[in-house]
């Protein structure tokens, strides 16, 4: 079940999308992914922690998702966003993506724009020992004509990417960056690779390093100058790196603005998967604890803006249910395609971005085998209130955020979406049973993933598994 992603015969991009003209040009796209952020972590959002003027601002222009959802770790969601599929397709081992398969940015490449991608890659199969390890055209190869990466062909070990960023460059690795800061030389990459293609339709994927641990030192902390180990951490400074987030996407949104792209460029802003879960962020609603990685709501609910001046003229917000399957079809119909050239398992949400705001989804489903730290393995279906497990384990996520009384006794209501989310999950197991790529299986199927020890299953009586740090693998 492998690369599953194919072209659709027949399927052609139109040259123009008459919905975003600006003459006859196709609109830009920026896609921002941001690493380890939750939704909790944004002003626009209830956050009290953390200040994201530029965030919040673009929150006002465009349209802000209020249950957008990723997959609970950064190397599934990655996948599941580039490739519009779910996890069982085409997930193999943690930060890995077989080369049979096709990304958003083969699609853009196939639509006429020319790409790019900067920040974090980690999809080349590090440390393993794959074909595509150590090449260093892997991102070419998925669609990308230019890049700027951490993470391509050489581990974290080799080199972090905040201060004297190990980065590399469209085959080369980056000289000169001794006294230089990861975010800041991606995103000048970016806004050079945008002046220097301003007369093209351009599409760039920046998937940010920020805020990913370790919780370090930006320049912008006061003690950024006087401390001689840049990567002595604390997770005081997560609040310094949201802060410089939100900074970098302001200068993106300048240098748009100062080029004249502003108005026919679209800017998806979103992240990779819940907040770390060292940390404790203050909402309107309370204290939120960082999710990452396990399968509670705060693992999935991301932030999610889109911003599209020439399209999107009256701000917005959306309560519907929005997955990662879900971001690369609407790319192909901003793209210009009514329908998406690969076999993506998402809906576009292209309708909300022309002021529909009629469900997408009732509700979604993932699949979560991560293969990577003390990390449990199940798949799911869920709303914005309740979720249903594959072992039946059904909760209320609202009533009881961290899943530790699941629901037995129900209300004809409750039966009803207990009925249909259980439908969807075996209608899942046909289509490929969770077994073939359990931890615990002995034999799976041949050719199929394989994953580490280290998983959890849920308590006897239903609870889930909760977030410690001493649960939380480094990525």
């Amino acid at each position: 079940m492998l690369g599953l992603s194919a072209v659709i015969p027949g399927t052609t991009f139109c040259k123009d999308n008459p919905d975003a003209k600006s003459g006859n040009r196709k609109p830009n796209v920026i896609l921002i992914l941001a690493d380890d952020l939750g939704y909790e972590t944004l002003g626009c959002n209830g956050s009290l922690s953390y200040k994201t003027p530029v965030l919040d601002n673009l929150a006002t222009k465009g349209i802000r998702f209020t249950q957008c959802h990723a997959n609970p770790l950064s190397s599934p969601s990655r996948l599941s966003l580039m490739t519009g599929q779910y996890n069982y397709r085409n997930y193999e081992y943690f930060g890995y993506l077989n080369t049979s398969s096709k990304t958003f940015g083969n699609m853009m490449q196939d639509a006429g724009y020319v790409t790019a991608i900067a920040g974090k890659w980690q999809l080349n199969g590090l440390p393993n020992k794959f074909p595509s390890t150590l090449d260093p055209t892997t991102a070419n190869h998925f669609g990308f004509d230019e890049y700027c990466l951490w993470q391509l062909t050489h581990t974290r070990q080799e080199g972090e990417r905040y201060a004297n960023p190990l980065l590399e460059k469209n085959g080369k690795v980056m000289e000169g960056l001794a006294n230089s800061y990861g975010p800041d030389v991606l995103v000048d990459f970016i806004n050079d690779f945008v002046d220097r293609n301003k007369e093209k339709p351009f599409f760039v994927y920046y998937s940010m390093v920020l805020t990913h641990d370790p919780f370090v030192a930006t320049p912008d902390s006061r003690d950024w100058l006087t401390t001689e180990d840049k990567y002595n951490p604390d997770t005081a400074y997560f609040k310094d790196m949201v802060t410089y987030m939100d900074k970098n996407v302001g200068k993106i949104v300048e240098n748009l603005k100062k080029e004249g792209l502003w108005d026919n460029t679209v800017i998806i802003f979103t992240g990779d998967n819940g907040t770390n879960v060292n940390i404790v962020s203050k909402t309107i609603s309370g204290d939120v604890p960082g999710g990452k990685g396990f399968t509670i709501t705060t693992s999935t609910h991301v932030p999610l803006i889109v911003v599209w001046p020439s399209a999107i003229k009256k701000a917005a917000v959306y309560d519907g249910m929005i997955g990662f399957p879900d971001f690369l079809p609407t790319l192909a119909n901003i793209a210009g395609a009514d329908d998406c050239p690969y076999s993506p398992d998402g809906k576009s949400f292209m309708p909300v971005l022309k002021g529909n705001m009629s469900p997408i989804h009732d509700e979604l489903f993932i699949h979560y085998t991560p293969g990577w730290g003390n990390f449990p393995n199940d798949r799911w279906v869920f709303n914005s209130t309740y979720k249903l497990y594959r072992d039946g384990s059904f909760f209320n996520t609202v009533n009881d955020p961290l899943e530790q009384h699941r629901l037995i006794s129900m209300t004809p209501e409750e039966k009803v979406i207990f009925e249909r989310f259980d439908k969807i999950l075996k209608d899942k197991e046909k289509d490929y049973p969770f077994e073939w790529s359990n931890a615990y299986d002995k034999n799976p199927r041949p050719g199929t993933p394989r994953f580490g020890a280290g998983a959890l299953e849920a308590a006897p009586d239903g609870a889930r598994p909760v977030p410690s740090a001493a649960s939380r693998g480094s990525e």
